[in-house]
């Protein structure tokens, strides 16, 4: 009932920003703020289009002008879907991904393969990134080679970046299986979670075997700087599970843990796997740091929304159970602003929430305060920051590249106003 009334009030509250508010037709990408660019390092405009600015502030219930950096839109031009300039090689991502989980124990096989079975992929949307991240750094695609097992060594450029690819999905499917694990969850992607389904056991020793096999992959690639980045996105990720265990108040409603949680968890290994397509290449430190800033911004963003999700969508649209965070007793962003403008909140979380009236109880005031509103403008804030650094990439002529770093600033824009 409170999530209900919830969600009437952020309806209510979206329609009256967007009658004062309204999106201008087009604005160019540029960060008014933004340091000078080191040396070398040149700056280009990037305009976008969008289908429709109505719908950009009702998801986001704001206006582009009011933030520290406008995000370019362009209305009357067919909007460029980043998916398709990659789904060529998204396919033989996937099958090389299908052939290199294949195991000869048949349970473990088929646990192993249960999230890159055909229809439950899930929309690849790490590969996406970074296989557009290697043409925006000027790599060009060569004739794509068979789909293979994974463990020989690549021979050209692009085909390494793939095995980047490659290596950061099977990274965060077995994040997934252990996170399944960890939260009891039932369901993912629209389906029974794998330890719904098999049980805890078999579920976790998966997601090791993804690690294993991810490990050997990056073994394959000889670069001991891009092997040093992958290896501290595991650990990062297992002290971001490990952070989120925390029972200390202190912690738990700190904004700024919850952030280093958040990098830990989901943006570490979108930056990390973008530096290393970068350092692949050939770069400099300081493009490096450009796509490295790109992924980790894309991915803070990308969480952010996630929680906002988690009070205002279904289970139906997010393929998961939704209030789920809150129910574990996880503390997101909208609760933390939440507590900021009502404090007595506070004691109600430090309850816990087994009891299902404390959550209609905060709900209740999550629906009072603008907690939805701030993580919303917080993650507009990392997106716009993930497209100013794709903007202050080296200039370039080529059409694929412009073309590509259309395609990832669009995907600053199309993350902030997903609604699943």
């Amino acid at each position: 009932m409170a999530r209900a009334a919830l969600l009437c009030l952020l309806r209510h509250r979206t329609a009256a920003a967007t009658s004062t508010s309204p999106l201008s037709t087009y604005r160019c990408l540029k960060t008014s703020n933004s340091k000078t660019p080191a040396a070398g390092v040149g700056r280009a405009s990037f305009c976008r289009p969008f289908s429709s600015k109505a719908a950009v502030n009702d998801v986001i219930g704001m206006d582009f002008a009011n933030t520290d950096s406008g995000v370019a839109v362009m209305e009357g031009k067919e909007r460029l879907d980043p998916f398709s300039l990659v789904a060529d090689e998204l396919s033989v991502i996937a099958s090389r991904l299908r052939s290199m989980v294949v195991v000869e124990v048949p349970n473990l096989a088929s646990a192993a393969e249960y999230f890159f079975k055909i229809g439950v992929e899930g929309k690849r949307f790490r590969p996406t990134v970074l296989l557009l991240m290697a043409t925006a750094l000027n790599v060009h695609v060569p004739e794509l080679p068979p789909a293979g097992v994974g463990d020989t060594l690549p021979t050209d450029l692009r085909t390494c970046q793939q095995r980047i690819a490659e290596i950061t999905e099977m990274i965060h499917v077995a994040s997934l299986l252990h996170d399944d694990v960890l939260d009891d969850a039932d369901k993912r992607r629209g389906v029974g979670s794998l330890n719904a389904v098999t049980g805890n056991k078999l579920a976790v020793l998966a997601g090791d075997f993804l690690l294993s096999r991810a490990c050997l992959a990056l073994a394959s690639l000889k670069n001991t700087e891009v092997v040093t980045l992958i290896a501290t996105v595991v650990e990062n990720l297992v002290t971001g599970e490990t952070m989120q265990l925390t029972t200390a108040s202190k912690q738990r409603f700190s904004m700024e843990y919850y952030m280093q949680k958040t990098y830990n968890k989901t943006a570490s290994l979108l930056s990390n796997s973008c530096k290393s397509i970068a350092i692949l290449a050939g770069h400099t430190a300081e493009v490096a740091m450009l796509a490295f800033e790109y992924g980790k911004n894309l991915g803070l963003a990308f969480q952010l929304i996630d929680d906002v999700l988690d009070f205002t969508g279904t289970s139906a649209s997010l393929g998961k159970g939704s209030l789920s965070d809150i129910r574990h007793g996880i503390i997101t962003a909208p609760i933390l602003f939440a507590m900021e403008e009502f404090p007595q909140l506070r004691a109600v979380v430090d309850q816990g929430f087994d009891n299902p009236a404390n959550v209609d109880i905060a709900l209740e005031y999550l629906g009072k305060s603008s907690g939805i509103q701030r993580t919303k403008e917080l993650a507009m804030k990392h997106a716009n920051l993930a497209a100013a650094a794709i903007d202050s990439l080296p200039e370039s002529d080529d059409e694929d590249v412009i073309r590509s770093r259309q395609a990832l600033v669009d995907l600053t824009q199309r993350v902030i106003t997903r609604n699943k």
